[in-house]
């Protein structure tokens, strides 16, 4: 009896938990993520969406996360994720979970080796990658590897910014420690940005010099050794007022590129990252930011031939890939608003029971 193809070479069922569900005008990177694992049809697919609160969309796009549970935030400490993810998977039998959130990095790369033993997978940077690139360490990163990265101050105190300024200058970035930046032009703006900052994401705050120029943003995926498996940049069409990209485009320019294999060369970076360039008109590239997780736009990497969603997940399973040499320049992607309709009772059961 001959089987078919299907049968006889059937798909490997997996179960991938995703965070970062939100998709609100600064999305996180979960929705994308799963379009882009579940686009790469090479699996048998169950995605466990992992939300903090009940109003991410990504909790009610049925076609795409299978089911949704909570889990605590970050603030409420490693144990409590634990013990969250182990209920979890003792339902679901989880095979890797995925991410897509700065804050909540630290307490999923510190839990790595005890989710390894449960047999749930990540692919993550360690701890020492994962600290060399924070903005409160990365100038000094890039002197040390040579990469150019703007001055900044770190300030952990209000009266600190007239020193951070008249050293850097007007105009002036002021950033929280995780998200949002804000270019003030006098002290009294900087002061203003320094407490609306400190009081969402803590202290310190970072003052960094202004730089003008083109904004490129750069996925970057690496294999943990120092090898640069896929870089796809990316050049920003049209941006929000909180400076996230609304529309980008993929560009060519081996620059980058180098400047990608550099990074991920100097730091072993594991798993996927952003990097946040401003090019001068001089032609002067300068990283602004390593988000160390995939950026909101990275379906945009499937849609140029690199799916980095897709690749991450066979490098956890521990599979072989080879870098991409090819991605096709001039692939545009345009965010979009899209109201999704569901029934009350779906937001009181999440809400409720932590779970739909």
């Amino acid at each position: 009896m001959n089987l078919s193809g299907s049968l006889q070479n059937p798909k490997r069922k997996l179960v991938i938990a995703v965070t970062g569900l939100n998709a609100i005008d600064s999305p996180g990177p979960g929705v994308a993520v799963i379009r882009a694992i579940r686009e790469s049809n090479e699996y048998e697919l169950r995605i466990i969406g992992l939300s903090y609160e009940a109003l991410e969309p990504g909790i009610y796009l049925h076609d795409l996360v299978d089911k949704t549970y909570q889990i605590p935030y970050p603030s409420a400490g490693v144990e409590n994720l634990m013990h969250r993810l182990t209920r979890i998977h003792e339902i679901e039998k989880i095979d890797l979970i995925i991410p897509n959130f700065d804050a909540e990095l630290f307490s999923f790369i510190k839990l790595s080796e005890r989710l390894k033993e449960m047999g749930i997978r990540t692919f993550l940077p360690d701890l020492e990658q994962f600290e060399a690139r924070h903005k409160i360490s990365l100038y000094k990163f890039g002197k040390k590897h040579h990469l150019m990265v703007p001055e900044d101050r770190i300030v952990n105190q209000v009266n600190e910014l007239n020193k951070a300024a008249d050293d850097l200058d007007f105009p002036l970035v002021v950033k929280g420690k995780y998200y949002d930046a804000m270019i003030v032009n006098t002290k009294e703006e900087a002061q203003k940005a320094f407490y609306k900052l400190q009081a969402k994401w803590g202290l310190p705050v970072i003052a960094q010099k202004f730089i003008t120029g083109t904004e490129i943003n750069i996925a970057v995926l690496g294999d943990g050794k120092g090898n640069t498996i896929s870089v796809i940049p990316m050049r920003k069409l049209y941006i929000t007022d909180k400076g996230k990209a609304w529309a980008g485009i993929t560009i060519e320019d081996a620059s980058y590129l180098e400047l990608a294999d550099k990074f991920v060369k100097a730091t072993n970076w594991r798993g996927g990252c952003e990097l946040e360039i401003m090019q001068t008109t001089e032609g002067i590239s300068y990283i602004m930011e390593v988000n160390p997780r995939f950026p909101a736009w990275i379906y945009l990497t499937a849609g140029a031939g690199q799916n980095q969603p897709a690749t991450l997940v066979k490098m956890a399973l521990g599979e072989k890939v080879e870098p991409f040499k090819h991605y096709t320049v001039g692939k545009m992607f345009i965010r979009y608003a899209w109201d999704l309709v569901t029934d009350v009772s779906e937001f009181q059961q999440i809400s409720v029971k932590g779970e739909l």
